[in-house]
């Protein structure tokens, strides 16, 4: 599986984004997920994830009730919305698949393929 992050860009705080992890191979579609942030001089910090189905999504309370993550299975796309943006939201967004038929995790390490990232900045 091959991921590209795409949709990155400036905004104005209380903005929004649309952000997209397009996939290559068949496999995308049983697997969970995720989205991973990082910011300059700071960890990867988790964001959200859905899980293969689509039928369950989960977030970070950092951005919890602002980003929304959906999935199209059929055009192996998976989207982050993300909505009233903050100052603290910029960092490099990265998605990331994992094993099949797997439900999702706020762990890195459960994502086995990563896509290359896009930055996003929102100035106050």
């Amino acid at each position: 599986v091959q991921l590209q992050a795409s949709g990155g860009g400036l905004v104005q705080a209380g903005g929004s984004l649309r952000l997209s992890c397009a996939a290559s191979g068949r496999t995308f579609n049983s697997a969970a997920v995720g989205w991973f942030r990082q910011a300059p001089e700071k960890e990867r910090e988790f964001v959200g994830y859905i899980s293969w189905s689509g039928k369950t999504t989960y977030y970070a309370d950092s951005v919890s009730g602002r980003f929304t993550i959906s999935r199209d299975n059929a055009k192996n796309t998976v989207v982050l919305q993300m909505n009233s943006l903050k100052v603290e939201d910029t960092a490099v967004y990265y998605c990331a698949a994992s094993k099949g038929y797997y439900s999702g995790s706020a762990s890195p390490s459960q994502y086995i393929y990563w896509g290359q990232g896009t930055q996003v900045t929102v100035s106050s």
